[in-house]
């Protein structure tokens, strides 16, 4: 039998972070970082054990000085029942298994603990995606993956189900980054370490004629009036708990005593058969 590729050559991955770290583009993290602290501020809970998840721990850890931070490896650094507070940042779009990396952030809460997970989803890079797509299709008569395929929310959503966390919410906050051409943008995904790192990724340079057409079809499709390109970045928020007695609990269907009608103070209009 033989087992099926993993998504993400973590090696690769590595070696783009630690390039990466000598020079970092972090605004994505920063903001992200921000987002984060609004949630928390929203939770009417105070968090005296918190621990953070990240390939990027440099400004997480400076965010949040009193938090145990741990690489997002494939088996994760976290002791069990250890935390009330567990942030999984800007990581998990590169697990090959981030269910399992849920499961482990929740065996990791104490009961009652708090999940918080950002990663890029839904429409991030949609528009270097099409433009290479559509250039190597042209020039080579062929297709390699280049871009990371981003999940959608209504499945990251369930991704917290599986995970067994409760009173699971996603949500995404949109960003626009404007670059002045697709030399510039790639550059700052070198300095995020966010270029590709799948393992089915071609192993050669890119020729500079997919490269040339790439912009072309990036500016003719995406570009504004001032000769920018838009790049956009979907941040994806997803929230959870772990399981607790005190949680508010679902009715169960048929159960309610009042009706909606008199809920919402109207009158109730009986449909014919």
């Amino acid at each position: 039998m033989t087992l099926p590729l993993p998504l993400t050559d973590r090696a690769a991955l590595m070696r783009n972070r630690t390039r990466a770290a000598h020079a970092p583009a972090d605004f994505l993290h920063m903001t992200a970082v921000d987002e984060i602290k609004d949630r928390l501020a929203l939770v009417n809970k105070s968090f005296t054990a918190p621990a953070i998840v990240s390939g990027h721990p440099a400004c997480w850890q400076a965010a949040f000085p009193d938090a145990a931070c741990v690489p997002d490896d494939e088996t994760l650094g976290l002791e069990v029942g250890a935390h009330d507070l567990v942030i999984h940042a800007l990581s998990l779009h590169w697990a090959n298994d981030p269910v399992g990396q849920l499961i482990q952030c929740r065996r990791a809460l104490r009961p009652d603990g708090l999940l918080l997970a950002v990663l890029f989803g839904g429409e991030t890079l949609h528009q270097l995606r099409a433009a290479l797509a559509q250039a190597e299709s042209e020039v080579t008569g062929g297709l390699s993956p280049r871009v990371a395929p981003m999940a959608e929310i209504r499945d990251l959503g369930a991704l917290l189900q599986r995970g067994g966390l409760a009173l699971p919410v996603a949500d995404t906050v949109p960003l626009t980054a404007s670059y002045s051409d697709m030399r510039a943008l790639m550059h700052d995904l070198r300095a995020m370490g966010e270029t590709c790192a799948l393992t089915t990724r071609p192993r050669h340079f890119t020729r500079r004629a997919v490269l040339d057409r790439a912009e072309h079809h990036y500016r003719q499709a995406f570009g504004d009036a001032g000769g920018r390109i838009p790049a956009t970045f979907d941040l994806v928020f997803l929230t959870g708990w772990a399981p607790d007695a005190s949680q508010p609990k679902p009715l169960r269907p048929g159960s309610a005593t009042t009706r909606l009608a008199d809920a919402l103070g109207t009158g109730e209009t009986r449909l014919d058969d």
